[in-house]
């Protein structure tokens, strides 16, 4: 297709995926509204989303994006307006072609679920599941990743559900000689409902549809934790302590149940991002159990944050000093403000080709020769 937008917009695309990058790898948590919504607006589509969510099963951590709000608002920001528009008339030529309609995606959400050690007292590896809701058609989707898949998704009825997988051979031939891969070799696709669509590991799905049915859903506090922030472009939420504690058999294996001996609150985390009328806000806090502790982690941190300062690229370096942390009450809390210019000249440098190092050009001319010292011979 000769001069497609398909093909034109992966450039722009890319910027998008970058952000997301750049957003779910800072600590923060926002504070400031978004200057194109008002606070009723956010809080209505924060509510929607925690009732859509409400289904999901249980996860350690929880990763949000917001599509709707980082195309319509961010965007712009990072984008020229030449680039936009050409990935606009893209999702335009999606939906006329395959009836879907990529802006109307509502939320992304990645789940990571820890599990409980194996009976042999082997280490499981967590879970994942990508979770994606919208006003689409889920079935539509299925049938669109069937044909992608050139047949090679195959079909097992779960429950009331049809749950679509795929063993990803590269990884299947690791796990033989490495069993930590096993949870990886395989993939599977569900639709959980008419507009919610499932991706991840086979057993992960399999808890999605029990918690589509009322049984195991995540918790009330994982979601209020993660969506406190109506205004946020991306934010996460997690307790690696407790995901540690179960890996780890302190809460029982599989085979023995064990009561739980790890409440302490000690790394549960909440980032985010959004933005003001000038800048990306970045805002985190960690739980640190007590103020002394507090200190002691703000610290510890603040010295891997001067190492860190040291970063070759000169942008990145300018964006790590404008990040603080301090301790406040039992968190240690993290605050950035990063103007977009900042993030525009750090894209510029990780997608401008690399230039190639040549080799010095050996010279063409040739050396002069030396003429012959003829020495004279002394007569006898």
């Amino acid at each position: 297709m000769e001069g497609s937008p398909l093909k034109k917009y992966a450039q722009p695309l890319g910027l998008i995926l970058i952000l997301l990058v750049l957003s779910t790898t800072a600590m923060a948590q926002a504070t400031l509204s978004a200057p194109s919504t008002t606070p009723s607006t956010g809080a209505a589509a924060t509510q929607s989303a925690l009732n859509s969510l409400a289904t999901l099963p249980e996860a350690e951590t929880l990763i949000y994006f917001n599509p709707q709000r980082i195309l319509n608002q961010a965007a712009p920001r990072l984008m020229p307006a030449k680039d936009l528009a050409i990935m606009r008339q893209a999702f335009e030529e999606i939906r006329l072609n395959a009836g879907i309609d990529p802006s109307k995606v509502e939320y992304v959400v990645l789940a990571v679920r820890f599990r409980k050690p194996a009976v042999d007292l082997g280490f499981n590896p967590p879970e994942v599941m990508a979770v994606a809701g919208g006003d689409f058609n889920a079935e539509s989707l299925l049938t669109l990743a069937k044909l992608a898949s050139g047949g090679k998704l195959r079909e097992e009825t779960y429950g009331a559900k049809t749950l679509n997988l795929m063993t990803i051979d590269p990884i299947a031939k690791e796990a033989e000689k490495n069993p930590i891969l096993q949870s990886f070799a395989e993939l599977g696709v569900v639709a959980l409902n008419a507009t919610t669509l499932a991706l991840g590991s086979p057993g992960y799905l399999k808890a999605a549809i029990d918690a589509e049915g009322g049984t195991g859903r995540i918790s009330s506090e994982s979601l209020n934790s993660l969506l406190r922030d109506p205004n946020a472009l991306v934010s996460a939420a997690g307790s690696p302590w407790s995901a540690f504690a179960k890996s780890f058999g302190m809460r029982g294996t599989e085979a023995a149940e064990r009561a739980a001996r790890c409440e302490s609150q000690l790394g549960d985390f909440y980032v985010a991002i959004t933005m003001d009328a000038a800048n990306f806000v970045l805002r985190g806090s960690m739980n640190a159990d007590n103020p002394d502790t507090a200190k002691i982690m703000k610290n510890l941190l603040s010295g891997l944050l001067v190492h860190a300062q040291s970063f070759p690229e000169p942008t990145a370096q300018a964006a790590l000093k404008t990040l603080t942390l301090t301790a406040e009450d039992s968190e240690v809390v993290l605050r950035a403000d990063v103007p977009p210019q900042m993030i525009l000249d750090f894209i510029k440098t990780q997608t401008a080709p690399r230039k190639e190092e040549t080799a010095p050009m050996k010279s063409t001319t040739p050396a002069k020769k030396r003429a012959p010292v003829r020495r004279k011979r002394r007569s006898s």
